[in-house]
């Protein structure tokens, strides 16, 4: 009995971490795109332990990092303003340092991670009933997921770079949730459920009319030089 406990209790923790993998994986990809090939990998590897261990730490000090007021409206921002900075990026490989970029990918990769781990930890927290021990072997488990995730994701914006504004779309919608999920605006959209979907909708038109008007002003200025 108690081991079916422990095994079902993996299962949840590695369940919870797949799902919320698809957004590590993808903040991860859009970080990493200007790497040179030498750099994408380490940065992945790197990145993604990084993220994993502060997962964990979030983890074990979640109940007391949610009672803090306007956490996840002030992370829901700095979300978004981070999907903003990586649909900006400038993609010449001219303007790119290797060095520089490599941790501030890293970084990136890091600070995204902690934010989008604020509205979830609670819910790992939750599936291993308490047990640490649970929690950090399903994340462990999780660390090839995501990697691997990262690649896929990164080869295939490689390919299509219009793939960056879906990735960058997909943080911005994931910011919207963490925004209408704050309990200092639960009185709110419980009052009006109806703005709830167009609030994730506007964070989404953020980065598209965001991303689109910085391209346009950067083709403005390379083509007037």
């Amino acid at each position: 009995m108690f081991e079916t406990e422990i095994i079902t209790s993996i299962l949840f923790i590695i369940g919870i971490d797949i799902v919320l993998g698809g957004d590590n994986a993808v903040v991860i990809a859009l970080a990493c795109r200007n790497l040179p090939n030498s750099h994408k990998g380490k940065a992945i590897i790197i990145g993604t332990a990084l993220a994993v261990g502060l997962r964990i730490a979030l983890t074990i000090v979640a109940v007391y990092l949610l009672t803090l007021p306007y956490l996840l409206i002030i992370g829901s921002l700095f979300l978004l303003l981070i999907s903003l900075k990586l649909v900006r990026e400038d993609d010449s490989p001219e303007t790119i340092d290797s060095k520089y970029s490599f941790w501030g990918a890293i970084r990136t990769i890091v600070v995204a991670d902690l934010i989008m781990g604020l509205d979830n930890v609670l819910a790992i927290a939750g599936a291993a009933n308490g047990q640490l021990y649970l929690v950090v072997f399903g994340l462990l488990i999780s660390i090839p997921i995501i990697v691997w995730g990262s690649r896929m994701i990164l080869h295939a914006l490689n390919r299509f770079p219009v793939l960056i504004y879906v990735g960058a779309g997909i943080l911005a919608l994931t910011a919207g949730k963490m925004f209408t999920n704050a309990p200092e605006l639960k009185t709110f959209y419980y009052t009006y459920p109806s703005l709830e979907i167009p609030t994730h909708w506007l964070f989404l038109f953020i980065i598209i009319v965001g991303g689109w008007y910085y391209k346009r002003n950067a083709y403005k200025t390379h083509g007037a030089n």
